[in-house]
């Protein structure tokens, strides 16, 4: 049966679609406009009580948390496609604290540059400056903190593209392409080399070729 992953133009959910491409999972988009609210409505919360994306069906098999499902998809399709976890217990380790580092670190502070600088003038809510301020702060240090690690591997997790390095594409992409904010990757030479290289798989482009951003 078709997976169907709700929300394909938001950035969460391409999290998931560019996982799925790697495991040559068939799926089908289902598009919700959280523009209209679209997400809060009655049938979708029974889904998804937060009334948050992304979301999947897989058969009688419903999961939401955008990392639970790449998880999810990664080891149910390990021997198929891309190996997203890692050959041994080590790398898969390894591959887990990345995600961690991920989820903890890096999204949160360019998840709220993306609501100041882009999301909020769209609703005609002004920008929390001092909030923007803050989050660039994060956002460099967390940066150096992958520079010393790139220095040292290709990948985070080694040598090898995992989902510690998928789960960047999506808010990367804000990052590099929508904030003006190109140049904390561009002014780090080991990142910006990692950026180039998970940014240019064919599976990202065939995401952003078929599901555009809103903004």
């Amino acid at each position: 049966m078709v997976v169907k992953v709700y929300g394909p133009t938001y950035g969460s959910p391409k999290r998931v679609l560019v996982c799925l491409f790697e495991k040559e999972v068939e799926f089908e988009a289902i598009d919700i406009d959280i523009f209209k609210g679209e997400h809060k409505q009655p049938d979708f919360l029974k889904l998804q009580p937060f009334g948050e994306l992304p979301l999947v069906q897989d058969g009688d098999y419903t999961l939401y948390e955008s990392r639970a499902i790449i998880r999810y998809y990664a080891e149910k399709y390990k021997n198929q496609g891309t190996d997203l976890l890692g050959k041994t217990i080590e790398e898969r380790g390894l591959v887990e604290q990345w995600l961690e580092v991920e989820a903890h670190n890096f999204h949160p502070a360019i998840y709220n540059l993306v609501i100041q600088v882009l999301f909020a003038p769209l609703k005609g809510a002004p920008s929390d400056q001092k909030l923007i301020e803050e989050s660039d702060e994060k956002l460099k240090k967390v940066l150096d903190v992958y520079e010393e690690r790139l220095s040292k591997t290709k990948y985070l997790a080694g040598d090898f593209f995992s989902l510690a390095d998928l789960s960047h594409l999506a808010f990367g992409h804000y990052l590099v392409n929508q904030t003006g904010r190109g140049n904390l990757v561009r002014e780090r030479k080991h990142v910006s080399a990692w950026w180039d290289d998970i940014s240019s798989r064919p599976s990202w482009k065939k995401v952003l070729e078929l599901y555009k951003y809103p903004v």
